[in-house]
C-alpha cells in the first residue's frame, strides 16, 4: 500500500480521536462539575441555562420536557457525551456513536448555539457538521469495529473452508480477500 492509499484510509482518523476525546471530556466535565447539576438557583446548572435558552430556541416548546427532569436530561447529555466520546475513540460502534454525536451537537445548536450571529461563530454546528463524516464512513480502521469485522471474516472464512464451500483456485480466493 502505497502512501496516498495510506492517507486516505487514514484520513478520518484525526478527526474520530479529536471527536473522542473531547466529548469524553466534556461528559467528564459535566459529571464531575457540581454546579452542572445543581438547581435553578446556580446560574451555571443545566437548568438555568436551559431555561435562559428557551424562549430563543427553535425547540423551545421540547425544552419545557427538559426542564420537568432537569437532573435527568442533564446526566442522559453528560453520560452520552461519555458514550459518544468512548465509541469515537475506540471506533466500537462507531456509526451508531457517530450519530448520537449528531444528535447531541444537532440539539446543542438548536438551543444553545441559536443566538450566535453569525452563525458561524457558533461551535455546535461545526461539531454537527464533523461527525457527519464519520456517520458515512464508520470507523473500520485501527478500530474495535475493524478488529471485530476481521475476526468475523475470519471465523466465516474458517466455516467455509470446514465446510467445504471455499473457492475452487487460490487465485479466485486472493481475489475475495482483496475485495471484502
Amino acid at each position: 500500500m502505497d502512501l496516498s492509499e495510506k492517507a486516505t484510509r487514514y484520513a478520518l482518523l484525526p478527526l474520530r480521536l479529536f471527536l473522542g476525546v473531547t466529548f469524553i471530556y466534556a461528559g467528564l466535565d459535566k459529571l464531575t462539575d457540581s454546579h452542572y447539576l445543581a438547581g435553578l438557583s446556580d446560574p451555571t446548572s443545566f437548568a438555568s441555562m436551559t431555561t435562559g435558552v428557551k424562549a430563543g430556541s427553535p425547540i423551545g416548546p421540547l425544552l419545557d420536557l427538559a426542564l420537568k427532569a432537569p437532573t435527568g436530561f442533564a446526566l442522559a447529555i453528560a453520560i452520552g457525551e461519555l458514550a459518544v466520546g468512548l465509541g469515537a475513540l475506540f471506533g466500537l460502534l462507531g456509526r451508531i456513536a457517530a450519530f448520537g454525536g449528531v444528535l447531541l451537537n444537532l440539539s446543542f445548536w438548536l438551543t444553545v448555539s441559536w443566538q450566535v450571529h453569525p452563525y458561524y461563530l457558533g461551535n455546535d454546528l461545526i461539531y454537527l457538521m464533523a461527525w457527519v463524516p464519520l456517520v458515512l464512513a464508520g470507523t473500520p480502521y485501527l478500530s474495535l469495529d475493524g478488529w471485530l469485522a476481521s475476526r468475523r471474516r475470519h471465523a466465516a472464512g474458517a466455516h467455509s473452508l470446514r465446510s467445504g464451500s471455499s473457492s475452487s483456485s487460490p487465485s479466485e480466493s486472493r481475489s475475495v480477500e482483496r475485495s471484502s
